[in-house]
């Protein structure tokens, strides 16, 4: 958590530091970047102005907040975002990239044809990651998707017995994150 107090009338903002402590725990940095785009809009888009520029975003708007989550967990290793159409091989890729991912490959506990990792099943990107996952859950870690409202997939993982914070934390925010492969939470 940051250093900076935070207010007990503001929800949204408690929500937004409990959010970045959940998936980026000990790492201040994301709670402060978060809530000082919740905080000042007008300044972060200036301070941001080139990265957010990848985004087609160049002045504040409602979702800016949850953006500068998934932007500051990406830039500490904590979240790959992939493509709503990609291939089960390039998600694997970067899950395998994320500092947050489980120790043993989860892969390793599918269809022993597919042990290897060098086929992907043949399922469309949202099945192919709620299987993915299961296959988390399975190590005790949550493989989680931060809802941006576009043509991606945000994902993150963390510890499965924190699982059942996300949803509600999210919410509490004013936005919607969800773990996947979690019919059995």
């Amino acid at each position: 958590m940051t250093d900076r107090p935070v207010s007990a009338s503001a929800p949204a903002t408690q929500a937004l530091a409990a959010l970045a402590e959940l998936l980026a725990p000990g790492r201040a940095a994301v709670a402060e970047e978060v809530l000082f785009a919740y905080d000042d809009p007008d300044a972060y888009v200036r301070t941001h102005a080139t990265r957010l520029e990848d985004r087609g975003i160049d002045a504040p708007m409602e979702n800016l907040a949850w953006i500068a989550l998934v932007d500051a967990l990406t830039a500490q290793g904590l979240l790959a975002e992939v493509d709503w159409k990609e291939d089960g091989d390039e998600i694997r890729r970067q899950l395998r990239a994320l500092e947050s991912r489980p120790t043993v490959d989860p892969w390793s506990l599918a269809d022993p044809d597919d042990a290897d990792g060098t086929e992907a099943p043949a399922l469309d990107t949202a099945a192919f990651l709620n299987d993915a996952g299961r296959l988390h859950l399975d190590l005790g870690v949550a493989l989680a998707v931060l809802d941006i409202e576009s043509d991606c997939y945000p994902l993150v993982c963390f510890p499965a017995r924190r699982a059942s914070e996300l949803t509600p934390l999210a919410a509490r925010a004013g936005f919607y994150a969800a773990v996947l492969g979690s019919d059995r939470l």
